[in-house]
C-alpha cells in the first residue's frame, strides 16, 4: 500500500519541483528598454548558476541558496514593473 502510495504522489512531487525550479522569465522587451532586458537576462543566468551550485553541493547550502534564488525572481518581477512604468510614460 505504502509502494502505490509514494508511486502517485512521486510525480506530483516532481511537477511541483519543476514549476518552483523554473528560472525566472525574461519579459523586457529587449528594443524598447535594453538596459532593463539586459539586467533581466543576467538576473536569469545567476539564477540558473546558483541552481548549479545546489546541484554540485547536493542541495545543502542551509537554505541560503533558496533565499537567492527567491530574491534574484523578485528582483526579475521589479525590472518588468520598471519597464511597464516607463511604458507609460
Amino acid at each position: 500500500m505504502r509502494g502505490k502510495l509514494l508511486l502517485c504522489v512521486a510525480p506530483l512531487v516532481l511537477a511541483a519541483s519543476a514549476v518552483v525550479a523554473a528560472p525566472p522569465a525574461d519579459n523586457v522587451s529587449g528594443k524598447r528598454h535594453p538596459n532593463l532586458a539586459a539586467a533581466q537576462r543576467l538576473s536569469t543566468k545567476a539564477y540558473e548558476k546558483v541552481v548549479a551550485a545546489q546541484q554540485a553541493n547536493e542541495w545543502d547550502m542551509a537554505g541560503h541558496a533558496q533565499k537567492a534564488k527567491d530574491l534574484l525572481d523578485q528582483a526579475n518581477q521589479e525590472l518588468k514593473a520598471a519597464a511597464e512604468a516607463a511604458n507609460k510614460h
